[in-house]
């Protein structure tokens, strides 16, 4: 039987969990896969960090960058993270010396996707990247796969799943933003510095590798991005009473071949199959032609379900399998037009925190009839301790710059207490 000669370099909490995971399960692999799967070398930042395994001298590499170099090594596990520095470093080097590589780096992927895809694509090996996108959700495979037969419309969904404990922790539990983010830390949910998570950004790094995928183009980086850190507690009471759900949503899709990618807060109808995901899981759902709607859900981050993604992209090299890492060759992927949202049409949320004095809502609703913007729905929560009130409106579907004209022209009115928000609404 053929052997494999695997380096595995990152060893934090997944590293450990896969190098863990290769060392019992290498038998069972080797069958299903016809080919062995040695772990021939590992490395990390520190060899003096408490593990639940030893370390040997005979396989650990104090220079990660001779993995590359070995010509013992035929495929290396990336889990260092990051789109920069030592990630960066080795996974250009092992694929201009003919190695294949399998990560779980999203970061990496989204800004350098397409030179390491051609430099793979150049030296016939196999660059994998399943374990970045989602976790244990097997999105990119069946992108890759199962789903090639099919014309992508649309790809949307919960692809972050520290914004989805939170947002769905905050009307399931009754807590505020902060208790629900100390919490979510406190059980490992969320990383000591959250940052990626809450302002969009992780969601828009896998959302721009799926909208490649999907449409068979190049990464564009043109794209909309907000995260949860203005919703609070009223903001998920208010959507409560209005029949929705608030989740942070990554979506993507063509419309008259152009790519609209946008990621932000989206009231969605409760009855709808996306406001039942809650706590920590991913989905991901798929329009095409002729397959119609897919959904794919899982685990999206954590030790196990990341091995799982990165377990089935090294046993597809363990086969023998070289591909094209998007799919298809680089000669055959296309360059698409990207659009801002700006001219797009949502239905909307707007909340203004105001003064409770007379005059204020004729002035607020003629500020939406000089921007063409049609109200379907006005709520009004005065509290007279405070001398204040919150007026919420709900919009008919409205130019996306008109509804942000809005926000910022009455949030330069002398009347406002606290600055309004805006959150688009899916009735998909």
């Amino acid at each position: 039987m053929k052997k494999l000669n695997i380096a595995i370099v990152g060893l934090g909490n997944i590293g450990s969990y896969l190098y863990k995971y290769l060392i019992k399960n290498k038998k069972i692999l080797a069958k299903k896969n016809n080919c062995i799967p040695i772990i021939k070398f590992i490395s990390a930042k520190s060899r003096n960090r408490k593990r639940d395994f030893k370390i040997t001298d005979k396989i650990w590499l104090n220079n990660y960058l001779d993995a590359a170099k070995s010509k013992e090594i035929d495929l290396i596990v990336e889990l260092i993270g990051g789109a920069e520095g030592p990630a960066k470093k080795l996974v250009f080097d092992a694929l201009k010396n003919k190695k294949h590589v399998v990560t779980a780096n999203k970061a990496l992927i989204a800004k350098y996707g397409d030179v390491l895809s051609k430099i793979a694509e150049k030296n016939k090996v196999n660059l994998e990247f399943e374990a970045s996108v989602c976790g244990g959700v097997p999105i990119v495979r069946s992108l890759k796969e199962s789903l090639i037969a099919n014309k992508i419309i649309k790809v949307f969904g919960i692809f972050n799943g520290t914004s989805n404990y939170i947002l769905s922790s905050m009307d399931n539990q009754n807590k505020n933003f902060n208790e629900v983010l100390n919490n979510a830390q406190k059980y490992g949910y969320a990383e000591s510095n959250p940052s990626a998570d809450l302002n969009g950004e992780d969601v828009a790094a896998k959302l721009k590798i799926l909208s490649s995928l999907c449409f068979n183009s190049f990464i564009n980086h043109k794209i909309h991005v907000e995260g949860i850190k203005d919703i609070d507690k009223e903001d998920i009471d208010n959507a409560n009473k209005l029949g929705y759900k608030i989740k942070l949503l990554g979506f993507s899709e063509i419309i008259n071949k152009k790519i609209y990618q946008r990621v932000h807060p989206t009231l969605i109808k409760k009855s709808s199959y996306i406001a039942s995901i809650d706590g920590v899981l991913n989905a991901v759902i798929i329009d095409g032609k002729p397959v119609g709607r897919s959904i794919i859900q899982g685990e999206g981050a954590g030790p196990s379900a990341t091995t799982s993604a990165l377990i089935s992209d090294i046993s597809s090299i363990l086969r023998g399998n070289i591909k094209f890492p998007f799919s298809i060759s680089n000669k055959e992927r296309k360059k698409i037009n990207f659009s801002e949202i700006r001219e797009r049409y949502f239905s909307a949320y707007l909340r203004f925190e105001v003064k409770d004095i007379q005059g204020v809502l004729s002035n607020i609703t003629k500020t939406f009839a000089n921007n063409n913007v049609s109200i379907k729905r006005i709520i009004q929560n005065p509290n007279k301790n405070k001398g204040s009130s919150s007026i919420i409106i709900i919009t008919h579907s409205s130019k996306d710059k008109s509804l942000n004209k809005i926000i910022k022209q009455v949030g330069n009115k002398y009347f406002i207490i606290k600055k309004p928000k805006l959150i688009r609404i899916d009735d998909n």
